[in-house]
């Protein structure tokens, strides 16, 4: 078996509603994949047929090389997930609710328990009812079932809602630690600058085809970069940039350029600038970051 998931030209239709249109895409052992996509564009669609919640109109989902079906029982002992609200029942502690699960999965050690109250800072909540949880907390104990039984596969959608700075440190931690260990985690999350520091691999949703997707390390060469441009008179700079064959525009107080010769040699630029009489006061090339990505990248296919 060489993926842990495998999606295979797999649609999904509502009526007259494509959600999820041929998608076809794999999860190596290890990798940490995440799903980029707006609301309503497909991803908790996706993710809901992995976990065999509903079926695809048409194509296969494979989890473990195991077709996913009514029949698969035997997967989902390797498989933890939490998908949108996390749920929980409401009038048992923290520590109630994961001995529930404890015991639904039969999990002999008891110690369990205790350790992913520790794992996920739930201890000063550990018998507090999970009705009073805050949504940060509730979305921990979440996570700590979802972990409770080791799985091989973890299945996350939006794992971060709720959790404040600290918390989405706490969970990119988590998970990059499972898959160093070797959890394979699939994951959809709209906190994108968290994304760019946790996914080995990337793939981009939209109308409810996967539009692009790439290794994590790829993005460094996909995302576009400027050089921006301070000076005391920004028009003086733009003529003597424009004169000199570099294609130019103004940013606010800014002269930008997306010229590549510029934006790899800017030393040239601050010494043509000086030349001519316009010093620079600021030199800065520009990148784009994930988020800027891939609202572009859905913007023109929306276009």
């Amino acid at each position: 078996m060489d993926s842990v998931v495998a999606v295979e030209q797999v649609s999904k239709r509502y009526r007259d509603v494509l959600a999820v249109d041929r998608v076809s895409l794999t999860v190596a052992p290890g990798e940490i994949y995440a799903l980029l996509g707006l609301n309503g564009e497909g991803k908790t669609t996706l993710i809901r047929m992995l976990l065999g919640l509903i079926r695809p109109t048409g194509g296969t989902v494979r989890v473990f090389g195991t077709p996913v079906s009514d029949r698969s029982h035997g997967i989902w002992s390797q498989v933890g997930y939490l998908v949108e609200t996390p749920a929980a029942y409401p009038e048992l502690t923290v520590r109630e609710n994961l001995e529930a699960v404890r015991r639904l999965r039969r999990i002999g050690d008891c110690d369990v328990v205790d350790a992913a109250i520790e794992r996920l800072g739930l201890t000063e909540y550990a018998d507090r009812r999970a009705r009073t949880l805050s949504l940060g907390n509730a979305q921990r104990l979440g996570l700590a079932k979802a972990l409770l039984h080791s799985p091989r596969l973890l299945i996350l959608d939006e794992p971060a809602n709720g959790l404040d700075p600290a918390g989405v440190v706490e969970i990119r931690q988590l998970l990059l630690g499972l898959a160093a260990a070797g959890t394979t985690v699939f994951l959809s999350s709209h906190v994108l600058a968290e994304v760019a520091r946790l996914a080995t691999r990337i793939g981009i949703i939209h109308t409810g085809r996967l539009r692009e997707e790439f290794d994590a390390s790829e993005l460094a060469h996909r995302v576009r970069r400027r050089l921006s441009i301070g000076a005391r008179d920004p028009l003086a700079v733009a003529r003597t940039l424009t004169d000199a064959g570099y294609a130019v525009h103004l940013d606010a107080d800014d002269v930008v350029t997306e010229d590549q010769r510029a934006v790899e040699h800017p030393d040239e630029v601050a010494v043509a600038l000086v030349a001519a009489g316009c010093p620079p006061t600021r030199l800065v090339v520009e990148r784009e970051d994930l988020e800027t990505y891939f609202l572009r990248t859905v913007e023109v296919d929306h276009a």
